[in-house]
């Protein structure tokens, strides 16, 4: 399948993306099962209305993508990667799974996303980050560009590592030094972001550990208009 591309320019950023997992995305799904907790039950909470869009920003391998569609039949599917490697392998996996006519793939940045410039869309019934923020250096401009390409009313949906909070001491340092290692940092003032979001938004903001704190989640509605 054909991937549209709204990166102008070459991106420091996609090059390194690339060189990453231009190996590692051919076994990336089975070995990340084992660590990347909750995506499935992001998945489930979603709920896009009949008929309604849905855009994961960072999608990788498109494995959620995929799943959701499958999950949700009536909705449509959108979703971005700044790794042209990781979209090559995207595209096989909703191709394969004949999917072409309910997802949608693109070459994007999420720190400077534009829904219209990208897909035609002007917003989106539901937004989701899943374990992506961690991965995306101007992770809050990301946040700030996912909620605004929400329609009032929308819901924005985050998983990503947490602070392992109610887990033995020895768990965080070695966990965080081997996500190092993958260019992965978790963000452990992300709920105060979130919460200074909602403080500047008015957005209804959930936000709960997962695995006793493993991993977090989070949903943010923004106010009907």
């Amino acid at each position: 399948m054909s991937i549209n591309s709204t990166l102008e320019g070459s991106s420091a950023q996609a090059r390194a993306m690339d060189k990453m997992y231009g190996l590692q995305r051919h076994f990336y799904d089975v070995s990340r099962a084992y660590y990347l907790l909750g995506r499935d039950d992001l998945i489930k909470a979603l709920h896009p209305p009949k008929g309604g869009t849905v855009l994961e920003m960072g999608c990788g391998t498109g494995r959620n993508l995929v799943a959701a569609a499958k999950h949700y039949p009536d909705a449509k599917f959108f979703g971005f990667d700044i790794s042209t490697a990781m979209l090559e392998t995207a595209g096989r996996a909703v191709q394969r799974n004949d999917l072409l006519g309910q997802v949608k793939l693109a070459q994007a940045d999420a720190a400077d996303f534009s829904a219209t410039k990208t897909f035609g869309l002007q917003n989106f019934d539901r937004v989701f980050f899943s374990y992506t923020l961690s991965m995306i250096p101007a992770w809050q401009m990301a946040i700030e560009q996912g909620y605004r390409a929400l329609k009032p009313g929308g819901e924005l949906h985050i998983v990503d590592f947490g602070n392992c909070e109610r887990l033995p001491a020895i768990i965080k340092p070695v966990l965080y030094a081997w996500l190092y290692r993958f260019h992965v940092t978790p963000r452990q003032d992300l709920g105060k972001a979130l919460q200074d979001h909602r403080a500047k938004t008015g957005a209804e903001v959930s936000i709960r550990p997962l695995f006793r704190g493993y991993a977090m989640a989070a949903e943010v509605a923004k106010p009907a208009a």
